[in-house]
């Protein structure tokens, strides 16, 4: 015996176990869409495809325009040779000359640092023994020019103004293979093994001429390398010279600025760091007191300023005399001074975060800023491991709540980690500096969130299509779209509502069971009643079932139709003027049977519809009062041979129709009497001469017959068969005729009240 409750135990949590199994197989398979993306995502972000780092660029772009670097003096200048300067000094290239008295004017204002963006790679044209060279050739020459040809000549000048000044001399890498290779003025050391396997790698330079380039005191490269979209977002440091490591022009400029040594490159192995790539990768430069960090392959992140006017002098200022020897000091004392060509034609346009059209002079400038102010954009090594962690986290979060909490609070969950992924990258970009790119977290969140809604919403309108396909053939399309909206609804109950019911019914459809077999007669029935049914639908009828010839219909449910006595009082009316189509199209079919005929009954008043039957088997009715009077009409418009019968109730709320009292009856069944009226036709009618006085003689006829009045009763019966009333009452004028000779015969008792009394449903 004590076994027993044990077993029972053990089944029973057994049976729980199952369930709770069921349970949680469902949910993983609720969550298997987001879980697999997640898991692609996962694998994407490993591989890095370039679209990504796009992506990435263009989201850091746009906080760069929403927040550029606040422009702060950080002893950099600009001098431009733009349009007025070529316009007051003649076209370019300008003699040597105007580079020395440049250069002079700048050493003389104590500028730490001249910088030039510009190559002096040919000799100049103007010097005085190629002057007099050209003049020789001229005809009318007089002299061999000797004094002029025995000038020191320019570029020979230039050099010497470059030894006179702190001076940088810019030149260009290429990829094509030659000799030329600029002066090394302070080399470069390396911590660490030499990172030349990652650094941008060339073969050939074009550089200044040796009189020149190898009196300055320091030499950068001014080759800046744009991304796919010809955006320049990071300006390299360091570059490979054929195995030689060679300084940028603004990193060079501030080493010449400070006067330090060899300039510094930290490596990931001289840091203790090791390369993402398993390569040997740059951490930071180092010049003087200087420490830059870099990405890894040596390049500057750039963080500019918005265009800011202050920082640029134009040249003829200088070389005319404009500013006095105290805004000479002012301006380039103890500045780095990088000179640059943005005269049109000359430009050497690029395209930053920040503008669209930008001087590369400006550039190798903003570069030397971020250097000495500490406004770095950095990407950490821990970035892309912290990244990857918050898409994983995220997408589970999102893969596992989304299918509990519904697409909407689903998709408020997804709007806010999308929003806190965002703003944190924003934050940390805003704040630190730090480049986190949130790309791949956010796309995460999207991803996961559109791939669980989109398979629930394919799996909702599987299943609404199911509810489609086993319903819309029994009931109308709003109720199948309400259920299909909200399947809870399949529950048996119902509620009380003012509703509107049609009866219809083929009259003799015995008679004609008899000469049609099965599959003619069912033939039959699908080509009368579904035109019938389309006109019950078109009015907003909602078609609760088909017994046999019969139709059963309502109105205000489910759907609230606060027309619905008119549009069933329509809906009759149609019904009848369809009929008589189908009657004239099929007349000598030998499938229609002849004439066909049809009664309906009409009623409104108070329904309980809902969904109604077993737990196995469910049908959307209704059920009262108001139905079996309904049908009780249908069946008495045989008795009175009129085509449709109305109720008190609906006739009182159909005002203009072209109605008819004709009885007051009890139907069997229910022993409260009923006023029956017949509607003759649509609210034009009413206003008719023939249903006008055919109303009138009928009113008369009831009037005589209620009062007792036989013989009036007689007359006013015999009006109804005469000229000028509208056809469809000859079957009341008899009934009323065969009623007034019963009662003649036999007279009712004293207190008849002239109720009728139905004899049978």
């Amino acid at each position: 015996m004590g076994a027993e409750p044990e077993t029972e135990r053990l089944k029973d949590m057994g049976s729980r176990l199952a369930r709770s199994s069921l349970s949680l197989t469902r949910y993983i398979a609720k969550a298997g869409p987001g879980l697999t993306m997640a898991l692609l995502l996962l694998i994407l972000h490993i591989f890095q495809p370039p679209f990504v780092g796009s992506i990435s660029d263009l989201v850091f772009d746009t906080y760069q325009r929403a927040h550029p670097r606040p422009y702060e003096d950080a002893g950099v200048r600009v001098v431009d040779i733009d349009d007025e300067s070529i316009r007051r000094l003649g076209q370019w290239p300008w003699p040597r000359t105007d580079a020395v008295r440049l250069t002079d004017a700048l050493t003389n204002a104590g500028a730490a640092a001249i910088a030039f963006d510009i190559v002096f790679s040919e000799p100049d044209r103007t010097s005085p023994a190629r002057a007099v060279e050209i003049l020789r050739q001229n005809p009318e020459a007089r002299g061999d020019y000797s004094e002029i040809a025995a000038l020191t000549d320019h570029d020979e000048l230039l050099g010497q103004a470059m030894e006179r000044g702190p001076t940088v001399t810019g030149y260009f890498l290429t990829g094509e293979a030659n000799n030329a290779r600029p002066k090394e003025h302070a080399g470069v050391a390396v911590s660490g093994t030499p990172p030349l396997d990652v650094l941008r790698e060339y073969n050939g330079a074009i550089v200044n001429l040796p009189m020149i380039g190898d009196r300055a005191s320091g030499a950068g490269f001014l080759s800046l390398d744009a991304g796919r979209d010809d955006i320049i977002r990071a300006v390299p440091l360091i570059a490979n010279l054929d195995g030689q490591i060679v300084p940028s022009l603004s990193l060079e400029a501030l080493r010449v600025a400070q006067g330090a040594g060899a300039i510094l490159v930290r490596s990931t192995d001289g840091s203790g760091e090791s390369g993402g790539r398993g390569l040997t990768e740059v951490v930071a430069v180092k010049t003087g007191d200087l420490q830059i960090p870099t990405t890894g392959i040596g390049e500057l992140s750039m963080y500019y300023t918005a265009p800011h006017p202050e920082r640029i002098v134009p040249a003829w200022r200088i070389l005319q005399g404009d500013l006095s020897d105290a805004e000479m000091r002012r301006l380039f004392q103890g500045q780095i001074v990088f000179i640059g060509t943005g005269a049109q034609g000359l430009r050497d346009l690029r395209s930053t975060p920040t503008n669209a059209v930008e001087l590369g002079v400006v550039i190798h400038a903003q570069a030397a800023e971020q250097m000495i102010l500490g406004r770095f954009l950095t990407r950490p090594d821990w970035a892309v491991g912290v990244e990857r962690a918050l898409m994983v986290v995220l997408c589970l979060l999102i893969a596992l709540s989304a299918p509990a909490l519904g697409a909407l609070r689903g998709g408020v969950l997804a709007m806010l980690a999308l929003g806190g992924v965002l703003a944190g990258s924003w934050f940390a970009f805003r704040n630190s500096g730090l480049l986190l790119e949130p790309i791949f977290p956010a796309l995460g969140v999207v991803s996961v969130y559109i791939a669980i809604t989109a398979v629930s919403f394919y799996r909702e309108e599987r299943a609404r299509s199911h509810i489609h396909n086993a319903f819309d053939r029994y009931l109308s399309p709003e109720l199948v779209d309400r259920i299909a909206r909200d399947p809870g609804q399949l529950e048996l109950g119902g509620e009380v509502r003012q509703m509107t019911v049609l009866f219809s019914d083929v009259r003799g459809f015995s008679r004609i069971s008899e000469r049609f077999g099965p599959q003619e007669l069912i033939s039959f029935l699908i080509n009368l009643l579904t035109p019938m049914t389309d006109v019950l639908l078109a009015r907003k009828a909602t078609i609760d079932k088909y017994i046999g010839d019969a139709v059963l219909a309502f109105w205000n449910a489910p759907l609230d139709d606060p027309d619905h006595e008119q549009n069933a009082a329509w809906a009759a009316l149609e019904m009848l003027e369809t009929l008589k189509r189908l009657n004239a199209d099929n007349d000598r079919d030998p499938a229609w049977p002849g004439q066909v005929a049809i009664g309906i009954g009409l009623n409104t008043g108070p329904c309980c519809v809902g969904n109604m039957g077993s737990r196995q088997r469910l049908s959307y009715s209704l059920i009262g009062d108001t139905v079996n009077l309904a049908s009780r009409l249908e069946s008495l418009t045989k008795a009175y041979a009129v085509s449709i019968l109305v109720g008190e109730d609906l006739a009182a709320r159909l005002p203009g129709f072209a109605l008819i009292e004709l009885d007051i009856i009890r139907v069997v069944g229910r022993d409260a009497p009923e006023r029956i009226f017949a509607l003759m036709g649509p609210p034009e009618m009413s206003s008719d001469a023939a249903f006008v006085e055919t109303g009138a003689r009928m009113a008369a006829a009831l009037e005589a017959y209620r009062s007792r009045n036989w013989a009036a009763a007689e007359a006013a019966l015999e009006t109804l068969r005469g000229v000028g009333t509208l056809p469809g009452l000859e079957g009341v004028a008899g009934i009323y005729a065969k009623r007034v000779s019963d009662f003649r015969q036999s007279p009712p008792p004293e207190d008849w009240d002239g109720i009728s009394q139905a004899l049978e449903k």
